[in-house]
């Protein structure tokens, strides 16, 4: 039977994998007491392996380096999901451990609380982890919670000129995991809990420490304020639209779905950061991981309020609103060629009303 041709995969994730099931309500009970459950939603989770998921469903080939899953039911469902998502990578199986559960449970707050099996023993079966699919790959993502084990990939994927996005969140604050992560990494994607309340002061502070890491894109994630992302002197700010939550899992994942997305088609820095805040902010208007398409995202990225600043001496300057940046923004000149267009009719309107006028 003749072999089939497949696409190498543009994006590879390299971490965790596992089943998750995840329950959505309207708030957490009290201790010792229960809450009615609107929803289930089943996927296969760690970060990594949502976004490969994430990106299958807007066209892009993806594979999957992941640590091993037992020879289970839960097992095979993992890597069953990943076939039939159509990500690539083989799904290691073994009968040492039974395969990892993570049990998510959102509220309508956005809020998640989770429960997770993380075990060194299942995360050290990275350090076995066949690490040939980087050949032609055009970015590798990590996290930093799979610890050390992490750092051989990153080595193999700077040897091979593949770029590597980290997910970061509070790592920032450690030094040592600073020198070991962050100095590897080509993009990084960090939390401060100060910026999640919209405090500049700390978005800038945590960018400034990315940036003397060597980190060539950093992105500081604000949850409901947007968030900020700093490429060499150009700083984009994109707020973040109201929604109704409904399900806040996944949603970081998404955003940086959407960042990679944007990413591999080369689109513009603001573009990317508008199109990855759409796709997260959408995501959670509704349980599980399905997503929305393409276009969709697109005409809700085109409406965000963004704010620009420049990185020049090692200080951040505030710039007014750049128009020839935003005209030559894919985005924006789709937007502006709808206006120009209602414009137009809207004239046109208005000329035979005058005429009409005149002939009367």
């Amino acid at each position: 039977m003749p072999s089939i041709h497949k696409t190498p995969p543009a994006y590879v994730g390299f971490g965790m994998l596992t089943p998750v099931y995840i329950m959505a309500l309207d708030k957490l009970p009290k201790h010792n007491t229960g809450a009615i459950v609107h929803q289930v939603s089943e996927y296969v989770y760690d970060d990594a392996a949502i976004i490969a998921c994430n990106l299958r469903q807007w066209g892009v080939p993806t594979g999957m380096i992941g640590t091993a899953v037992g020879d289970d039911l839960l097992g095979h469902y993992v890597s069953d999901t990943l076939e039939d998502m159509g990500v690539q990578g083989e799904v290691r199986f073994t009968n040492k451990y039974k395969t990892p559960l993570e049990v998510n449970v959102s509220d309508k707050t956005g809020a998640r609380t989770y429960f997770w099996q993380r075990s060194p023993e299942i995360l050290s079966t990275l350090d076995t982890a066949d690490l040939s699919m980087l050949v032609g790959a055009k970015l590798m993502y990590v996290d930093w919670y799979d610890g050390d084990h992490i750092i051989r990939a990153m080595n193999e994927a700077r040897r091979r000129n593949v770029p590597v996005f980290l997910n970061l969140e509070h790592g920032h604050n450690d030094p040592e995991i600073m020198e070991k992560y962050a100095s590897r990494a080509t993009i990084c994607q960090a939390v401060t809990d100060a910026a999640q309340i919209g405090k500049k002061g700390a978005m800038l502070s945590v960018a400034k420490k990315l940036l003397k890491a060597g980190i060539k894109t950093a992105i500081i994630t604000m949850a409901s304020q947007g968030c900020m992302v700093v490429q060499d002197d150009e700083i984009v700010r994109i707020h973040a639209p109201k929604v109704k939550a409904v399900d806040g899992s996944g949603a970081g994942a998404t955003f940086s779905s959407g960042f990679i997305y944007a990413y591999l088609k080369k689109w513009s820095l603001e573009d990317s950061v508008r199109f990855a805040i759409a796709a997260a902010s959408m995501k959670v208007t509704r349980s599980g991981l399905k997503m929305f398409p393409v276009k969709d995202i697109k005409a809700l990225a085109a409406t965000l309020r963004v704010d620009r600043m420049v990185y020049r001496d090692n200080r951040f300057f505030e710039i007014d609103k750049l128009i020839s940046q935003a005209q030559q923004s894919p985005l924006m000149t789709e937007g502006k060629k709808l206006a120009e267009k209602l414009l137009l009719k809207k004239k046109t309107q208005h000329r035979r009303k005058i005429k009409k006028s005149l002939v009367g």
